[in-house]
C-alpha cells in the first residue's frame, strides 16, 4: 500500500472544506478531474472512501471526518517548514479577496499597489460587496481573505483587528441655513440618506438613534458610499460619512449630543488556512488599512466645482 502524499492531503482538505469540488480545484490550481484523481489516489492508499458520492453533493464519510484534522496538521507543519526555510518567499498564482465599499473608496488602491510591489507574480482579484456576502464567500472557499466590519460570527473563520473608521453627521450648507439644528431635529425636515440594513454601519446607526431617542420619518437607502456622499452634497438629505470626508466634500458637520461610535474592521480568513499567502497579506493589510484616506472620487468632485467657477452644485429639495 502506497503512502499518502502532501499533495493528496492538500486536495482532500480543500475538497472537504470548500462549497464544492470546483471551488476546491481552483484553490489548488487543478482541474476538477485532476482534483478528483488525487482524492481517489488518497482513498486507494488508505483503503477506504473519504467521500460519500451517492447524493447530489459529495459528503465526508466517517473516515473522512477522522482524517480532516490530521490532514490539516500535516499541511500546517509543511507551511511552517516552508516559512522557516524561506521567510521572503515570493507569492505566485491568484489571490481573490473581499472588501466593502468604504474600503474600496479609501485604502484599497494603496494596498493593491503595495501587494503588487512585494509580489509582482501574484495576480490580485479584489471583490467588493457587503460584509454578509463576503463572509459567506470566504467560508465557502471562494475568497482567500476579506477585510470586513466587525468580527465574524462563523466558527470556520478567524478574525484579526486591522483598523477602524470614524464617522460624523453631515449635510449640505443649504440645509443648515435655518439655524443650528442637530441631526435628530433635521430628520424631521429631511430624509436620512444611508446604507442598507446589510451594511456594517447598521448597528452603529441603530445604537445612535436609540441613545439620542431620535426617529426618522423618511429614508433614502443606497448601497454605495459614493452615491450617499453625492446625494448629501446635492442637499437631498442628512447622513453620516467618514469624518474627514465632510470637509473634503465641502459639506457641513452636524452637531449631536453624542458622537457616532467608530466601526472596527478585521482581517478574516478560514480557520486552518496557514498558506504563505495569508501570512503575507495579513501584516500588509494591517499596514495599509486607513479609512482617513480621502475618497477616490474627491478629486473629481473638486475638479467639477472648479470647472463651474467655484459654484457649489445646486441643491435639490424634498418634501
Amino acid at each position: 500500500m502506497s503512502q499518502p502524499s502532501v499533495k493528496q492531503l492538500e486536495a482532500f482538505w480543500w475538497a472537504a472544506t470548500c462549497a464544492n469540488f470546483a471551488t476546491a480545484a481552483e484553490r489548488v490550481h487543478l482541474s476538477v478531474s485532476s482534483l478528483s484523481k488525487r482524492i481517489a489516489e488518497l482513498e486507494a492508499a488508505l483503503g477506504q472512501p473519504l467521500f460519500d458520492r451517492s447524493g447530489h453533493r459529495a459528503a465526508l464519510t466517517e473516515a473522512g471526518e477522522r482524517l480532516l484534522p490530521a490532514a490539516l496538521g500535516v499541511l500546517n507543519a509543511m507551511a511552517a517548514l516552508s516559512q522557516k526555510l524561506d521567510a521572503r518567499v515570493e507569492l505566485t498564482g491568484r489571490c481573490r479577496f473581499g472588501v466593502g465599499d468604504l474600503s474600496a473608496l479609501t485604502w484599497l488602491p494603496a494596498f493593491v499597489a503595495a501587494a503588487r510591489q512585494a509580489h509582482p507574480r501574484l495576480s490580485l482579484e479584489p471583490y467588493v460587496d457587503v460584509g454578509g456576502v463576503l463572509e459567506r464567500r470566504l467560508a465557502d472557499g471562494e475568497l482567500d481573505f476579506a477585510v470586513i466590519a466587525g468580527r465574524s460570527s462563523r466558527s470556520e473563520l478567524l478574525s484579526q483587528p486591522v483598523g477602524a473608521a470614524h464617522f460624523a453627521w453631515a449635510a449640505a450648507p443649504s440645509l443648515l441655513k435655518a439655524g443650528r439644528l442637530g441631526a435628530a431635529a433635521l430628520f424631521q425636515r429631511h430624509p436620512l440618506v444611508t446604507l442598507p440594513q446589510s451594511a456594517g454601519t447598521t448597528r452603529l446607526l441603530d445604537d445612535w438613534l436609540l441613545a439620542n431617542r431620535a426617529t426618522v420619518h423618511e429614508r433614502i437607502v443606497c448601497n454605495s458610499w459614493a452615491a450617499v456622499a453625492g446625494m448629501l452634497r446635492q442637499g437631498v438629505g442628512v447622513g453620516f460619512l467618514p469624518a474627514h470626508w465632510v470637509g473634503v466634500l465641502h459639506l457641513r458637520a452636524v452637531g449631536t449630543r453624542t458622537p457616532l461610535a467608530p466601526l472596527h474592521y478585521t482581517f478574516q480568513w478560514r480557520r486552518g488556512d496557514t498558506r504563505a499567502l495569508i501570512a503575507a497579506m495579513q501584516p500588509l493589510a494591517q499596514e495599509r488599512v486607513d479609512f482617513s484616506v480621502s475618497p477616490v472620487f474627491a478629486d473629481v468632485a473638486v475638479h467639477e466645482e472648479r470647472r463651474a467657477g467655484g459654484r457649489k452644485p445646486r441643491a435639490s429639495t424634498t418634501s
